[in-house]
Formats: C-alpha cells, structure tokens, sequence
C-alpha cells in the first residue's frame, strides 16, 4: 500500500494555543490537528494550571506556618497528596483534555480530522504523520517545548523527574533534591517544601532566579536560604542507584547527597528541532523558527506557514503564545489585513514564596544600554496593609525613563505580585507617565496596591 496523501486548507500541528484559532468562522475549511501527546498542551496538562493547583494550597500552608507572628498559630498541616492530585486531575485537568479530544474528533466540527502522532516536514507545507503524509495551503505550528535533561544525567541510570510527571508522584519524596535554580525550579522548591519534603536546590550560578532585578534577587535568595538547602555553584557529576535503592548525586564540588527522587529543572528548550524544518524550507534562528513581524515562517519554503508559542517565541510563556494565537487566527481569516504580532512589553510571574512578578527591563539591563532612567524602590511593609500583614521581605521597584517618567521596567516581590504588577503593565505598555499614573487615579486605602501608588510618588519626586 502507498503512502495516502490528503490535502486540507490548514494544518495545526500542537493543541496547546493552535486549538485556540479554528472557531465558527473556520466551519468552512478542511482542518488537520496534529497532536503527539495529551490535547491542550503544556500550559493545561503540565504546565501553569495544574502548577498552580499544587502551589495554591502550599501558599495556604505557607500563610498557616509564617501566622505565628501574627499572633496566631495552627496545629501542623496534614497532607493528603492523593486529594490533592484528584482535585487537579481527576476533577479538572485530565476531564479538560480529554474533552478537548473528544471535542475536535466528534460530530460537532465535522470538517476537522485529528491525526494523533509527531509531525515533521516531509516537503513544502508537506508533514509526515505516522507514515501517512499531508499537505495543506496553510499551516500554523505550535508544537511547543520540552525540558532540558544535562548530557550527563541523561546518561546516568537513575530515573529523573522533569515538570512533567513529578506531580504524579505516588507518595511524597522524604527528600527531593532539585536541579536547576530557575522559575519552575522555585515554583516546585515552594510546592514540596510546604507540603512536608526536605528540598535541596542545586544551582549553577551564585544565585536563584539570577535573571530578575537585583534587588529581587538578593531579597529572594535570602527568603529561599531560610526555607531550604541551597546549594550554589555547583553541578550534578554523577548520579546512581546506592545498596537501598536511594539516589546518590556527586556533586562538582566533591559533595555527596542522597535522595528519595530527583527533579530535573535546568530550562525548556523549542521543538522546533523535532520538525524537519528544512526539509520544509524553513530557517531556524537560535534553536527557534524564525518568524517575521506577523508571525509567518522565514525561508524559502515558508509561504503559507505560521509559527506561534514556544516552537518560535523564546518568551515562552501562555498568555505570550495566547496574544500570538490570536493574531494568527486574524492574519489566516483576513490575509488582506494582516495583523503584526503584539510587541508590548510581556510580563511573568514566580508563584513561589515569596511570589514575584516582573515586566520589562532591570535596573542592571537599563545601565548597560546606556538609558538615563530614575528608579524608586518601595517596602510594602511600610505601607498600611503591609502592617497588618507584618511583611519584612516584600518590595515594589519601579525603572523609567528620566527624561519622560514612562516605566521601562517594574518588578515586585512579595504577596499577590502577579495580581499587584497588572496596573503597572497597563502603563507601561500604553505609555502613561508615572505622575498621571500615581496622581491621576484614586488609589483604595489601605489596600496593599498603595504600595504600587508610593512606588510611582518616589519615581515622580525623584
């Protein structure tokens, strides 16, 4: 039997934000979905959603522990990790996939076919899937990213956990040792640790989250001393199996470590290399496909091709590929007014303890590029309800543009930062000058978002 060759108007390959763009006004197009593992991606099955399912009731045990000087103190939490696990899969995220399947495979999008399997490029807008090839005049790829596994743990004979499966676990670790020191690394560090693990973190470099603003970064790594066993500057060398089945990790420094299961963490990196690209006649830039400003491929088989999320953005995170998703769907519905991608500044969070959120460039980055800018730094506890809270670690930092007094930068460490940075990525990416921003609007007193507002007075008066 030869090789079936079927042809559609689009191909989706990935159900993560791609599942997003075929609605109504697609119902007269010929679709293929292309999905080789669970539908709705990373984000929904192993990602922000049920991570943040774990990390909710961390927080509340975190909130419980640290009440004590408040006045106030609770009996030792008992942990029910096989509750916890129904509630986030059982209840919520394994019904939602498996729906979204049953979904895009049922009577109610009857021009849809789903090909389950890996898809790589065979030819010009030609993927290969499980032996059967299809071609189609569009095709949007948002295949996604995987985790990072170092070349020398890979090799070692010790099953490792990656953000993929370590939520599965049957019983909690009595040890868990994590290596890498990055926003997924913490995340799971904050998770574990309340739950009742000993965590031993393992980074690289002399800091976690080295990558925030200074300020943040020395306030974090403080917090994260007092909560577990950091170890900085070093790698893992070798890993195996010790007479009691334990894990043993030789360290760079000479160290030796034993553990009941270890979590890998060291980063994502683009499946653009599992597509075949230039077979497709598409280029990669730094491991990624290369778009342009609309989100089309580059090269010299990229007519017709689109590229979103993870696979082209090294921004990887959802509501990134979420803002790309939508303006693909736009750009495939109205080929004559085409949409670039949105270019405002993209913030991010760690819901870790203590929370942290950050949108544009640090203090450091703004100096090396040579911009004249003021900053301000502001101590929520030094605002009202940072009283109430007893808050000690917890900040505001602000960085703008002198001559204008529009943000280039603004960063938050400490309770509900993902929620308290929303009204400063508003002004920066609409470019509201900070004395508008602070003066301009009441502010609810003595509402922790005070601590924003006096963020914003310090950068005016400074």
């Amino acid at each position: 039997m030869g090789i079936q060759r079927t042809h559609y108007d689009l191909i989706i390959v990935g159900t993560g934000s791609g599942n997003s763009i075929p609605d109504a006004r697609f119902d007269d197009k010929s679709i293929a979905i292309v999905e080789e593992g669970r539908f709705g991606g990373t984000c929904l099955n192993v990602g922000c959603i049920p991570t943040k399912m774990f990390v909710y009731p961390a927080e509340v045990i975190a909130q419980a522990q640290d009440a004590t000087r408040l006045g106030v103190t609770f009996a030792d939490p008992t942990v029910d990790l096989a509750e916890i696990q129904r509630r986030v899969f059982a209840a919520k995220i394994d019904p939602i996939a498996a729906g979204g399947e049953a979904y895009r495979r049922g009577d109610e999008t009857p021009n849809i076919d789903v090909y389950g399997g890996h898809a790589h490029f065979v030819g010009e807008r030609t993927l290969e899937v499980n032996g059967t090839e299809i071609t189609a005049d569009q095709i949007v790829l948002a295949a996604g990213s995987r985790p990072v596994i170092p070349a020398q743990i890979a090799a070692s004979p010790v099953t490792v956990r990656t953000n993929e499966d370590i939520m599965r676990l049957d019983k909690l670790p009595e040890h868990l040792v994590i290596v890498g020191a990055g926003y997924i690394a913490m995340e799971f560090a904050h998770v574990f640790s309340r739950l009742g693990c000993r965590v031993t973190v393992l980074a690289r470099s002399a800091a976690a989250l080295r990558h925030l603003d200074d300020e943040l970064v020395e306030r974090f790594n403080r917090a994260a001393r007092a909560q577990w066993d950091m170890r900085y500057g070093v790698e893992v060398a070798e890993l195996a199996y010790d007479a009691n089945g334990k894990i043993q990790l030789t360290l760079s420094d000479a160290s030796v470590l034993s553990a009941d299961e270890v979590l890998v963490a060291t980063g994502r990196v683009s499946n653009a290399d599992r597509l075949n690209a230039a077979a497709g006649g598409l280029e990669l830039a730094e491991g990624r496909l290369k778009v342009d400003a609309y989100g089309r491929c580059v090269g010299p088989g990229a007519s017709g091709v689109w590229a979103l999320g993870d696979v082209s953005n090294p921004v990887m995170l959802k509501h990134a590929a979420n803002a790309q998703a939508r303006v693909i769907q736009h750009n495939l519905l109205y080929p004559d007014q085409p949409r670039p991608l949105l270019t405002a500044p993209v913030p991010a969070a760690v819901f870790t303890h203590p929370q942290i959120a950050s949108v544009g460039l640090t203090e450091r980055e703004a100096r090396a590029q040579g911009l004249e800018i003021v900053t301000a730094v502001q101590e929520i506890g030094d605002v009202a309800y940072g009283w109430a809270m007893d808050e000690k670690l917890g900040v505001v930092k602000l960085v703008a543009d002198k001559a204008t007094s529009v943000l280039i930068g603004a960063h938050i460490l400490g309770p509900d930062a993902a929620t308290l940075i929303q009204p400063l990525v508003t002004a920066m990416s609409f470019g509201i000058a900070m004395d508008s921003f602070a003066r301009g609007q009441y502010w609810i007193h003595p509402a922790l978002t005070e601590a924003v507002e006096n963020a914003a007075l310090k950068l005016c008066e400074g």
